[in-house]
């Protein structure tokens, strides 16, 4: 965390923007907890208050009035919320409540970078606490370079393996995004000042 500007500059971080696998646009208020979602795929718009669980969606220019069909798309953008996050601000998040890591010694990552390997397990705590995570920090910069996903806590084997490269500096943190294998999140912005209406109006 110090690596990437540390926890002040990452609480003082106000707005972030990024592109996610180029299906969906987010914009979060970190500070407030409201967050855009723009769904391309599907022409859905959610504009949700992840802490309060409130807000309005919009499905192909119609917005959607009928309560319980709005709590579970309000639910749903804020499991979105949760995924497209986690991909780009996962090292700020190492020692949320409910995560536990454990130190499993060094390792090679498929660069050739030597890196101590933590191994994130969960709690309780988000959308599928039965994942579990090793995550390949480098020995020399302490920025994470490569992180490894396992379905379900019990595998040997990771599920998938990704970079976590080509950090860039975004207001006063840094963060990863356009990485070298094309995938996940991209476009990334750092605002102090947004207007309101990006999370009000459609």
């Amino acid at each position: 965390m110090a690596a990437m500007g540390g926890r002040e500059n990452w609480d003082n971080t106000r707005f972030i923007s990024w592109n996610f696998f180029g299906r969906r646009n987010l914009v979060w208020d970190k500070q407030q907890g409201d967050v855009r979602i723009e769904s391309l795929p599907d022409s859905t718009t959610y504009l949700v208050n992840i802490n309060e669980l409130k807000g309005r969606v919009r499905v192909k220019g119609q917005e959607l009035t009928e309560p319980d069909s709005l709590k579970k798309m309000l639910e749903k953008a804020k499991s979105i919320w949760i995924n497209d996050s986690y991909w780009l601000v996962m090292p700020f998040k190492l020692k949320d409540t409910g995560v536990t890591l454990k130190y499993l010694g060094e390792d090679t990552i498929l660069t050739g970078d030597k890196c101590n390997v933590l191994e994130l397990t969960f709690n309780n705590v988000g959308d599928t606490p039965e994942n579990k995570y090793r995550v390949y920090v480098d020995l020399q910069d302490n920025l994470v370079k490569q992180w490894a996903y396992f379905k379900e806590a019990s595998q040997d084997s990771a599920s998938q393996v990704w970079p976590f490269d080509n950090y860039k500096r975004y207001g006063n943190i840094l963060l990863s995004a356009n990485r070298s294998d094309n995938r996940g999140p991209r476009d990334v912005r750092v605002d102090e000042k947004l207007p309101r209406e990006i999370f009000t109006e459609f």
